[in-house]
């Protein structure tokens, strides 16, 4: 018996996801939106660092 919010695959969710987008798509933009936000802190943390300095 399947669980409302538990997927034994990536697949499973095709048909939940938005803008009728399929799995990859979206894995790719969230992992192109962490990898943005993660090189944009790291910039922060530096021109803080520098600016102390």
């Amino acid at each position: 018996m399947g669980s409302l919010i538990g997927f034994s695959t990536a697949a499973d969710t095709a048909d939940g996801l938005v803008f009728g987008w399929d799995i990859s798509t979206f894995q790719n933009g969230a992992l192109l939106y962490l990898g943005l936000s993660s090189l944009a802190f790291v910039v922060v943390w530096v021109l803080g660092y520098l600016r102390s300095r």
